[in-house]
């Protein structure tokens, strides 16, 4: 897979690349052997910015975290111009905690009876047009704007009363009391009447004050972070929202529920237009929802949205106003005789992701991720098996409703390696490149590289006049061959790559793990 714009797949003339060797970089949140996690600091979105020198991540408990990148502060010139200079870039990609803010709290719907809890879903950053950061976090049924921004705090001073006497806010401390051993009496003057004593705390020296100072405030050069919700975006959506993503015009973005699909203007907060609609008139026609939607990268016109039934559809907002009609579809023909009970649940996508160049689509489904090309909509060009290990093992997955979890997904910078969560707190890492069989398995702890095996063998099948490659990756890792010891209970749901470096950052419940390669 090539990032050029073209689209045209160039043969390199070195072969694949080689597999990356991961690092662990950093954590934040890190347990302790036996503590206790708490449900409201469970992890449940991340995002890198474009430049990605910021990281968000939201949590249950409607927290939003922001993390900003420190190693690129210390060196002089982007890391392309480094690379042209033949210069080695062996920097150790570090990020610290900036702020944090409440983004949304527990709400309750009188009218539906419905309690609407503050699980932040998703975060997507908006462009900055100054040095403040913007960005959109959304719960299950409201969408807000952030803007965060650093600004000078402002002090008093030039107060009448002695800079030891006052405390930081400019009221006098309680401590501060006369020094005169005269007694004052209960109507505050003094019986000799040399000085008045306004209270017990407060006195002036004998002959009063000779010229009496107002306090000013003034700009300090100490700069706090400021976070502010400008606008909210509520009451447009019936059912759970899934996804919102900006578009790449900056003006506006999507939300997504299970049946809806809305366009926003970030300015207007009253006003949005339904582009797609999928609720049927009667609801027990209903065969499939909404699972997640995108914004292409660079065509504002073109957004694609994923369904509980495996597909994908790519919609024009050129041809009408009401999306109804795909312009493409994006689906992979079920095997003969291969039906079950599962079938349907295990084909349901949990998430979608362009490549950088808009060229390749990324789909996660319980068990593979796809990814798609988008001039081809005949199938997936490569299929890579996650966790195979765990067909037999459906049925558990089901009754203890694992078979359910929503998956995230994430492509490189440079398009040539996928990556994906799973169970156990494990992840993959893919090289979708021609011809690599790059499918390394870690864990998010601080030896990630532990649970590596040998990846097997890639399998190829003729299904269609385009060989797809299907993928499988290090299939039981410290488990026996029917998976019997694996940990349902942990499970690596939300991750994300680094725009421009091979940087991984991912959530295993309340810890925030960072790799690098």
């Amino acid at each position: 897979m090539n990032g050029g714009d073209g689209g045209d797949v160039a043969t390199a003339p070195a072969g694949p690349p080689p597999p990356l060797e991961w690092k662990f970089s950093q954590v934040f949140g890190e347990r302790t052997a036996g503590e206790e996690v708490q449900e409201v600091d469970i992890i449940s979105a991340i995002e890198f910015d474009k430049t990605g020198d910021h990281l968000a991540t939201g949590d249950r408990g409607g927290r939003v975290v922001l993390f900003e990148r420190t190693d690129t502060k210390e060196h002089i010139g982007s890391r392309r111009e480094l690379e042209r200079m033949d210069y080695p870039v062996s920097r150790h990609p570090e990020f610290r905690y900036k702020t944090e803010f409440q983004s949304h709290e527990p709400e309750f719907d009188y009218l539906k009876s419905l309690e609407i809890e503050e699980k932040i879903n998703k975060i997507r950053w908006c462009q900055s047009p100054n040095g403040a950061l913007f960005l959109l976090s959304t719960n299950d049924k409201t969408i807000k704007f952030w803007k965060v921004q650093e600004k000078k705090v402002k002090k008093l001073s030039d107060m009448t009363i002695d800079p030891p006497r006052a405390v930081g806010n400019g009221s006098v401390a309680s401590s501060s009391v006369s020094s005169s051993p005269k007694q004052c009496l209960a109507n505050g003057s003094n019986a000799d009447r040399s000085f008045n004593c306004l209270s017990n705390d407060l006195s002036f020296p004998p002959g009063g004050i000779s010229s009496l100072r107002l306090p000013v405030v003034v700009t300090s050069n100490e700069t706090s972070l400021v976070a502010r919700c400008r606008r909210v975006y509520a009451h447009a959506h019936d059912y759970h929202i899934n996804s919102i993503s900006n578009n790449s015009d900056g003006e506006t973005f999507i939300s997504a529920d299970d049946l809806r699909i809305n366009l926003w203007n970030l300015e207007i907060s009253n006003q949005s237009f339904n582009i797609v609609d999928v609720k049927p008139t009667n609801m027990e026609d209903l065969t499939e929802v909404i699972t997640s939607a995108e914004f292409h990268p660079t065509h504002c016109n073109t957004l694609a949205y994923s369904s509980s039934k495996g597909s994908i559809r790519l919609i024009d907002l050129r041809q009408s106003a009401l999306c109804d009609s795909h312009s493409k579809l994006f689906e992979e023909q079920e095997a003969p005789g291969s039906r079950s009970f599962f079938t349907e649940i295990i084909a349901s996508i949990s998430d979608i992701k362009f490549s950088k160049d808009g060229r390749y689509i990324l789909s996660r489904d319980y068990m593979t991720l796809k990814l798609w090309d988008i001039n081809m909509d005949s199938g997936p060009v490569s299929t890579f098996q996650v966790h195979e290990y765990l067909r037999p093992k459906l049925c558990d997955l089901y009754e203890n409703d694992s078979i359910f979890d929503k998956f995230e997904c994430c492509l490189s910078g440079d398009g040539l390696r996928v990556a994906t969560g799973s169970y156990s707190n494990l992840f993959r890492v893919f090289g979708c490149a021609a011809g690599t069989t790059e499918a390394t398995t870690l864990e998010a702890s601080k030896n990630p590289m532990r649970q590596v095996q040998t990846p097997s063998r890639p399998s190829r099948s003729l299904s269609s006049s385009i060989t797809r490659v299907v993928r499988r990756g290090s299939e039981s890792p410290g488990v026996d061959a029917n998976g019997n010891s694996f940990d349902f209970t942990t499970k690596l749901l939300h991750l994300a790559w680094h725009p421009t470096e091979n940087s991984i950052a991912c959530a295993a419940a309340n810890s925030l793990y960072m790799y690098y390669a």
